[in-house]
């Protein structure tokens, strides 16, 4: 009798327990199912993220090539965020800055003005020397920020360019060595590696201190004229690097630059120097080459530099390599 009842029992409970189970059970799958099974539920899956948007395009380093005809071509890229410096083997080599310095001649001024204002005619100048590329101008910035013609004792640049080497790690920068002309600014000698240090520099506000780099950096955006707009002590500035830039980079942001140019009658060259700065990577190419090809070859060779630079290529595809097709 106690077992036929134990035994009852037990079927009853096999009997409710496995109808608590299917409700139970039913309820699961019903979640699980989602609103794409039609039981009503809420989906569990998780859509894929989206893929990152490419970096957009920069100067990188990279293979250059030119077909220069010419007696010095050289140029250096650096890089802002890591501070290295790419060029060719020969980038430390050195050619006369000519006006592509008074970009630093205005910066060391105003950096020791400090907070103060310059005088209202020195700030026109000051201005002048950077979008007009003007002697005179620049001539009044070089005096007032202690410069002078005198040739420098033993063999040494002058102040102002002793000051370009010490604050900005110029390493290969040397007062000029033409006779009659080696206090000139425009003598000083130049790698396109210190070039691009000192583009550097006045980007950081190293050059000229943190009340005047702003408007440095803008007045250097500014620059005007083109290599057909030249007069005996200023000139078009505005080519070269900048001309080499596709819209995807200058749309990112202002691009500083200084050019600077002179035919020379001593060597019978053009002295050609391109300096460009953004807020990724420093640019110089500079060059000398016969005076009979004229300063657009030059302004070309140095668009045509930061051409090949460019990171991506404008136009580069990103190529999904194709898998081969195997017998079924």
């Amino acid at each position: 009798m106690r077992s036929r009842v134990t035994m009852v029992f037990a079927v009853v409970a096999v009997i409710l327990g496995g109808v608590l189970l299917v409700p139970t059970a039913y309820a699961r799958l019903s979640s699980d199912a989602g609103e794409g099974g039609g039981g009503g539920g809420t989906t569990n899956s998780v859509a894929a993220p989206a893929p990152a948007p490419p970096p957009p395009p920069t100067l990188a380093a990279g293979r250059v090539s030119v077909a220069f005809k010419g007696e010095f071509f050289s140029w250096a890229l650096l890089d802002r965020t890591t501070g290295k410096i790419s060029g060719p083997s020969n980038m430390s080599a050195t050619s006369s800055t000519e006006s592509m310095i008074k970009a630093w001649i205005v910066s060391d001024y105003l950096r020791q003005l400090k907070d103060r204002e310059p005088p209202a005619t020195l700030k026109r100048a000051a201005s002048l020397a950077i979008r007009d590329s003007n002697d005179d101008a620049a001539n009044a910035v070089y005096k007032a920020a202690g410069g002078s013609y005198a040739t420098p004792p033993g063999g040494q640049p002058g102040p102002v360019i002793k000051r370009a080497i010490s604050i900005c790690g110029l390493t290969d920068t040397k007062r000029g060595n033409v006779p009659k002309f080696e206090g000139w600014w425009s003598f000083t000698r130049m790698s396109p590696r210190d070039a691009a240090r000192l583009g550097d520099c006045i980007a950081d506000g190293k050059a000229a201190g943190p009340k005047w780099t702003k408007w440095v950096l803008s007045e250097m955006s500014q620059v005007r004229g083109t290599t057909d707009e030249q007069k005996a002590s200023s000139g078009g500035g505005r080519w070269g690097i900048i001309d080499g830039l596709p819209k995807s980079i200058t749309a990112q942001g202002p691009v500083s630059m200084k050019n600077g140019w002179t035919p020379i009658a001593y060597d019978g060259n053009w002295h050609v120097n391109c300096l460009a700065v953004n807020g990724k990577w420093s640019l110089a190419v500079m060059l000398r080459y016969s005076i009979k090809l004229g300063l657009d070859y030059g302004a070309k060779v140095c668009a045509s530099v930061a051409t090949q630079l460019v990171t991506p290529q404008p136009g580069a595809a990103l190529k999904v390599p194709q898998q081969p097709v195997g017998k079924l």
